[in-house]
């Protein structure tokens, strides 16, 4: 059991992602196999996956984030391996859809500036077609989407997210940023939620998988349909280097910095020894890839067309 004081509440509120103003990918237009800027579709067996591109921005002092135990001189070494720059970085923001068929399931809801409701236009669904709405932690750039000018989004969903994560911030009560967004996000919605524990099904084949370390109650979700499977892996890893790669690496937004990082190698080292794909919601868009190990840690494989939807 991972142990939170209040002292790492407090820190881990300060430090939940900030929702900056961030320039969204411009739409390439069209349908056809549901490969545009803003959506990505993947066949899972007879499931349809689709992530969404949200928003996408720029940002400097990426070791004021990621590698915050290692020196700047390893930092930029690593960084330099990789071909990316060790004093900026582009994040990503990618909720994930699931149609099975008999329902449309939203996993997260963004950051709430409109880039998910263009994005599910790109994928030909609409806010009133959602029937399910999952919440995998109560960050806020999961969370801000459930609500549009007073009113809820996805208006004839249910929603369900995770027992201990719900609990946990529904108890840090008024001052707390995350428990005060939620009271305007969440919680007026908790009579018409399921709350999950490790193992239970949102339905026949998508399975939530406790990840704890993050937040106290982050879920993952495993897809499975056909003998497929996919890893629907959130906030485990939120860069392809600097956090995957290196999955020791601290982390700013991880409440219990050595709980996420035991959480990133058991998990990644599960996903690479089964071989399965993985969706990260801070990957680079579209956020699918593979992960083998190398040396101590891993490497990101991003998804080219393997698993793609074809019209």
């Amino acid at each position: 059991m991972t142990s939170f004081s209040r002292r790492s509440v407090l820190a881990g509120a300060a430090a939940a992602p900030l929702i900056p103003t961030l320039a969204s990918t411009a739409s390439a237009g069209g349908h056809g196999a549901m490969v545009t800027s803003r959506a990505r579709s993947f066949l899972v067996g007879d499931f349809h996956v689709t992530t969404l591109l949200d928003a996408s921005g720029a940002n400097d002092n990426p070791q004021g984030i990621f590698g915050m135990n290692v020196s700047e001189e390893e930092f930029a070494d690593v960084s330099a391996q990789n071909f990316i720059p060790s004093d900026s970085f582009q994040g990503f923001f990618t909720p994930v859809v699931v149609e099975t068929g008999s329902e449309t399931i939203l996993f997260d809801t963004g950051l709430g500036q409109g880039g998910l409701i263009t994005s599910l236009g790109e994928a030909g669904i609409r806010p009133e077609d959602v029937t399910h709405v999952v919440i995998t932690h109560m960050h806020p750039d999961h969370i801000n989407g459930m609500v549009t000018d007073g009113a809820p989004t996805f208006p004839n969903a249910v929603y369900v997210t995770g027992r201990a994560e719900y609990d946990f911030w529904a108890a840090q009560g008024e001052g707390n940023r995350i428990y005060d967004i939620m009271s305007t996000n969440v919680i007026p919605f908790a009579d018409q939620m399921t709350f999950l524990e490790d193992g239970q099904d949102v339905r026949g084949g998508i399975t939530a998988m406790a990840a704890f370390g993050h937040t106290p109650g982050l879920l993952n979700f495993m897809i499975d349909s056909g003998g497929q499977q996919l890893y629907l892996a959130s906030d485990l890893a939120n860069h392809y280097v600097w956090s995957l790669a290196y999955p020791d690496w601290e982390v700013r937004f991880d409440m219990d910095k050595a709980a996420a990082a035991a959480t990133r190698r058991r998990v990644l080292g599960m996903l690479a020894s089964e071989r399965i794909p993985m969706l990260g919601y801070h990957m680079p868009f579209p956020g699918a890839g593979y992960v083998e190990t190398r040396e101590d840690g891993f490497r990101w494989v991003p998804v080219t067309y393997q698993m793609t939807a074809r019209s």
